[in-house]
């Protein structure tokens, strides 16, 4: 039997085990999209939880069951994180108030762990962390049926997830055509083994941010199937958000599971008394907020792109195939005082561009944009150097989204990230700012603001490319709209002009013109007088030198 003290320490060894193989998990990462967060999510969780667990002495293995399982829910990550959280909630269940954890009340706790999993998620799927649990747990019971004392129900648990997980890949074509077991199962048998080392031989498993030297690598170490594992992704953005329910909304949360399924997939939703935690892929995260906020009040929003994820798995992929050892550790990051409530944090590239966010009231800007994308480190030492509690980062490129979020965790201020693929789309995320409103309200409007706007970019092609099925020569003009090629020119006025036309509507007023460093204060007027010429009395036409390099022109129409 293990008391509260041994399950408080196994969950931390739990948690430094899957830190330590985190990127292992990422990269098998396939299933239901290959974004390559699973080992990251599940780590985040679990970390969650050691966090309130490390002042707990002395209480009741039932106690700290509770105290864990409360902790993971509202720290969960990740489609991912959140079946973690529902196993751990179901295993409480198991302990009930019991002072430790026996044979009877462990199979238990794996079994309503289960359950409470299954019932949570739509549509289960099989092959995954679900079915991984659900097989463990019926080894557990069988070892209790058989009489095998506490240790021996968690070891035949751990037999179970093993053969379970061997057979993910015959339960789910997707993971064997990529040559993989399942990540959520793989990260659900690291969680085990690592709660396994305290049980068995008292030792918590330290936390280490690389593999020891002398410990022999898994074989498919080297290859990153979330990079190079291609498939169709059906909705771009994973979304999340706590509800802290208003006791006068009679309103069951099953109904907000319903909605969800109208708008995405992967749709997860979790409630107690004083909360419900969402999880849902989406096209539309502004439409899952909102519906949250019938309700109650909105907390830990978080929005990621999963196409962008991808990407950059894809490109982590490549990377990783000739990356340099790392010889010398990053120079200590240093924090300034706080002392506002809330700061901004802008990446950009131009002085005038720069300049503009200053005066919208950027506190700090990272230099990068197209082609020179900042690190984390960069964009954290940004945050760090922003004197605020609560600090609010504008990427203003989809390739920069995923660096920003990774500074979250590591950062000792409150970040959020909005979801600015654009230049446009930051100003107008800064525009709607509202001193007022609280930080969770200003990031749903902000970002609500940003998806408003439309943005265009006249550039030149790097390379030789196809188009639509036409050639694009090297230096040709490109106009794109919504990162999208619409036309080619090999005129930058006139396939600006074609752009600004197509781009202005009906019911659009406003059209803000950045005009780069490769283009002249003259030739910018000259455009200025054309558009004026011809949309002036519909729209009313702004025109900024930006000093942007690439982008000949950035478009905003609103």
């Amino acid at each position: 039997m293990f008391n509260g003290n041994i399950l408080r320490d196994a969950v931390v060894s739990a948690a430094n085990n899957l830190s330590n193989n985190r990127k292992q998990v990422d990269d098998l990462n396939v299933f239901p999209v290959p974004d390559g967060d699973t080992g990251t999510n599940m780590s985040m969780t679990l970390s969650n939880a050691v966090r309130e667990l490390e002042g707990v002495e002395g209480e009741t293995a039932g106690k700290v069951a509770s105290i864990n399982a409360s902790a993971l829910l509202r720290g969960a990550r990740g489609n991912s994180g959140v079946i973690t959280s529902l196993l751990f909630r179901g295993f409480a269940k198991g302990i009930g108030d019991d002072a430790e954890v026996t044979p009877e009340n462990l199979a238990a706790a794996f079994k309503l762990g289960v359950e409470a999993a299954y019932k949570a998620v739509m549509k289960p799927t099989e092959g995954t962390i679900l079915t991984v649990a659900r097989v463990a747990s019926e080894y557990a019971e069988k070892a209790r049926a058989d009489g095998a004392d506490a240790l021996g129900v968690f070891a035949a648990a751990i037999d179970g997830a093993k053969i379970s997980l061997a057979e993910t890949p015959e339960l789910l074509p997707m993971l064997k055509k990529a040559g993989v077991v399942d990540a959520g199962g793989q990260g659900f048998l690291i969680i085990l083994e690592g709660m396994m080392s305290v049980f068995r031989d008292g030792i918590i498993i330290a936390a280490s941010n690389a593999q020891p030297a002398d410990e022999p690598q898994e074989e498919n170490e080297a290859y990153n199937a979330a990079g190079e594992f291609e498939t169709e992704i059906t909705f771009t953005y994973c979304t999340e958000f706590i509800v802290n329910r208003n006791p006068e909304c009679a309103t069951e949360p099953s109904e907000l599971r319903a909605y969800l399924e109208t708008i995405g997939d992967c749709v997860v939703v979790v409630d107690d008394d004083e909360i419900i935690k969402v999880h849902v892929h989406t096209d539309h995260p502004g439409n899952a907020f909102e519906k949250g906020l019938t309700f109650g009040s909105l907390t830990s929003m978080k929005v990621e792109n999963m196409r962008d994820q991808h990407e950059r798995a894809k490109h982590d992929a490549k990377k990783e195939k000739n990356k340099p050892a790392k010889t010398t550790e990053n120079e200590k990051i240093e924090s300034v005082p706080i002392t506002n409530p809330v700061g901004f944090v802008s990446v950009c590239a131009g002085d005038g561009i720069a300049a503009l966010f200053s005066d919208l009231g950027v506190d700090t800007i990272v230099s990068g944009g197209q082609t020179m994308n900042p690190s984390t480190d960069n964009i954290l030492r940004a945050i760090e150097s922003t004197p605020a509690e609560t600090v609010y980062v504008l990427p203003n490129n989809k390739n920069i989204i995923m660096a920003a979020e990774q500074a979250i965790p590591i950062s000792t201020r409150k970040v959020i990230v909005l979801h600015t693929r654009t230049i446009p789309q930051g100003i107008a995320a800064m525009l709607s700012f509202d001193e007022s409103a609280d930080t969770e309200a200003n990031a749903i409007e902000m970002q609500k603001a940003a998806e408003r706007i439309a943005t265009g970019q006249v550039t030149f092609a790097a390379r030789d490319s196809d188009f639509d099925g036409h050639k694009i020569n090297k230096g040709e003009i490109m106009a794109m709209l919504g990162g999208k090629i619409i036309h080619t020119d090999t005129d930058i006025a006139k396939a600006t002009y074609r752009l600004v036309k197509q781009m202005i509507k009906r019911d659009s007023q406003f059209v803000t013109v950045l005009y780069g460093e490769e283009v002249t204060d003259t030739q910018a007027a000259e455009l200025e007088a054309q558009l004026n010429e011809k949309f002036g009395s519909k729209v009313e036409i702004t025109f900024v030198n930006g000093g942007q390099p690439v982008y000949y022109y950035i478009i905003s129409v609103e």
